[in-house]
C-alpha cells in the first residue's frame, strides 16, 4: 500500500517470547490465550499465511488487521480484510492498523506489526498545499484583526501554543 508509513515491526519481541516458551520460562497457556472474538475475526476476516504456528505446528497462522482512529468512529476497533485497507486509506485521512497473527488450533496470538494508513501520507505536494492554505488563512486573519477583530486572533494564538 502506498500510503503505509511509520511501520513498527515486533519480530524481535516475538523471537524473545518464543525463546522463553521453548526454554520453559513462560508456559504455553500464557501465550496461547486468543479470545473467541480474535479467533472469529481470524476465521471471517483473516488472511491465511503459509507459516506454521510456532507453538503447536499443526495449523498455518492467520493474519488479522484491526483498524483504529478518531475519524473511523464506529468502525474503530474492527477487523478488516487486507483488500479493504486500500479503500479505507483513500477514504480517511489517517488511521492506525494493527496486524495480529493467530493460530486457530492452539490460540497462539501475537502482534506482528503496526502502521499508519490514510490520505495524509499520499505525497509531499499535499503537505505543501496545506502549508499554503494555512498561510492564506493566517494572512486573512491578520487582516481582520487589524480592522478591530482582536479577540479571534488572540484565541488562535493561544490554540497554536497548545
Amino acid at each position: 500500500m502506498r500510503t503505509q508509513r511509520q511501520i513498527v515491526d515486533y519480530s524481535l519481541q516475538k523471537r524473545a517470547l518464543l525463546r522463553d516458551v521453548l526454554s520453559g520460562r513462560v508456559g504455553t497457556y500464557e501465550v496461547c490465550d486468543a479470545s473467541p472474538y480474535l479467533k472469529n475475526a481470524a476465521r471471517f476476516h483473516g488472511e491465511p499465511t503459509d507459516r506454521r504456528c510456532p507453538i503447536c505446528r499443526r495449523e498455518n497462522l492467520t493474519l488479522v488487521h484491526y483498524i483504529y482512529g478518531d475519524e473511523l468512529k464506529q468502525s474503530a476497533g474492527q477487523a478488516r480484510t487486507r483488500t479493504e485497507l486500500p479503500v479505507l486509506a483513500m477514504t480517511f485521512r489517517e488511521f492506525q492498523v494493527y496486524v495480529v497473527e493467530v493460530c486457530r488450533a492452539c490460540s497462539w496470538n501475537h502482534l506482528v506489526e503496526q502502521f499508519l494508513l490514510g490520505r495524509d501520507g499520499l505525497s509531499d505536494d499535499s503537505v505543501g498545499a496545506g502549508a499554503e492554505t494555512a498561510t492564506a488563512v493566517g494572512s486573512s486573519a491578520s487582516g481582520s484583526s487589524a480592522s478591530g477583530g482582536g479577540a479571534p486572533a488572540t484565541k488562535r494564538r493561544r490554540g497554536a501554543r497548545r
